[in-house]
């Protein structure tokens, strides 16, 4: 647009436009088109895929994620055993120990 252009060129160079634009969108596939249909099976197609595959990855996560808890339930649990067998072991020393200063002391 020139500086110098009158209200009359601007008016017919918006309907120029619109015009093209009328003679472009005139040219595009309609919706019932096969080309179209095809494009948008084949996008339904890739989405599906798409969907399949989030499904597994989600699946696969879910099962390292209960496989990692139940390694952790099982590493506490072997802990806890552990911490039982300490403790046995720990009163059995001090039974020991308890039983040796009765017999020094002659009770």
């Amino acid at each position: 647009m020139k500086v110098t252009d009158s209200f009359k060129d601007r008016q017919q160079t918006a309907a120029a436009a619109k015009a093209r634009l009328a003679a472009r969108l005139k040219t595009l596939p309609k919706a019932d088109d096969p080309a179209v249909l095809a494009r948008a099976a084949e996008r339904r197609a890739l989405e599906e895929a798409r969907a399949a595959r989030r499904a597994a990855r989600a699946e696969a996560a879910a099962a390292a994620d209960l496989a990692a808890r139940e390694a952790a339930a099982a590493q506490a649990a072997a802990d806890a055993e552990r911490a039982v067998a300490e403790a046995a072991a720990q009163k059995a020393r001090r039974d020991e120990r308890y039983a040796a200063r009765k017999a020094r002391v002659g009770r």
